[in-house]
């Protein structure tokens, strides 16, 4: 238990910044139609942030499931590569409590769960504190910021339409590492998805961005390991 609560306690400074951007997917999930009980079990089953706000962008009457499913699949495929860096936390787990386990680890928890390791305090109890909180402010952030959305008649008065596109430049900003081999995966993704915008109806054009993305940087051999810089810079992400 006490290191349930260190990871909570750990987890606390960025789940702070969770809510708040927590709070702009809850405003475009209300504007989308979503309801508060749909974005709930979202939240729980997904608990993803960047895939979420992709799956609410392509909300629509008819949804396009396959074109959702893989664009999740697509965008959470770091994952295999954070749960590969927790394996020596999981040594003698069994996969039930694996599976539980992971899927609470977020791109926040998981940096502060490197950063403990680090300092030789790292455990699966740190690791699983540190998700319950981030959930928990996420949770709150997303179902608070859709109450807000539905009582916004006219959210671009607000720029509230532009939010989408906002957070996702932010992320960019914040993964720009000022090496020039990032820029080539960029420019690929980028005119994918332009080009599949134009000539493809519905929104493949994120799935095409994201797996040319993803082949150009493996191609170029522009993925490098994770530095301490790195994992410190994603713990405020």
């Amino acid at each position: 238990m006490s290191r349930f609560l260190k990871g909570c306690k750990d987890a606390l400074p960025v789940s702070v910044s969770v809510l708040a951007y927590g709070s702009v997917l809850g405003v475009l999930a209300a504007r989308k139609g979503l309801s508060l009980t749909q974005l709930a079990v979202m939240n729980t089953a997904i608990f993803a942030g960047t895939a979420q706000f992709v799956m609410v962008e392509m909300w629509q009457d008819h949804l396009p499931l396959i074109e959702m499913t893989l664009a999740v699949l697509v965008m959470n495929l770091r994952y295999l590569l954070v749960g590969a860096s927790l394996r020596s936390l999981f040594t003698g787990k069994t996969l039930m409590e694996k599976l539980v386990f992971m899927h609470l680890v977020t791109d926040e928890s998981w940096a502060m769960t490197m950063a403990a390791q680090r300092r030789g305090e790292a455990s699966v109890g740190h690791l699983f504190g540190g998700g319950v909180c981030v959930y928990l402010f996420w949770s709150a952030g997303t179902l608070g910021g859709h109450a807000m959305g539905a009582a916004i008649a006219h959210p671009e008065a607000f720029a509230l339409d532009f939010a989408f596109i906002a957070v996702f430049l932010a992320l960019v900003v914040g993964l720009w590492r000022g090496a020039r081999s990032d820029l080539f995966p960029w420019i690929v993704a980028a005119a994918a998805s332009i080009a599949c915008a134009k000539l493809l109806p519905g929104k493949w054009y994120i799935l095409a961005g994201g797996i040319c993305g993803s082949l150009a940087a493996v191609l170029t051999g522009g993925s490098t390991p994770l530095t301490d810089s790195d994992t410190q810079e994603a713990a405020h992400a």
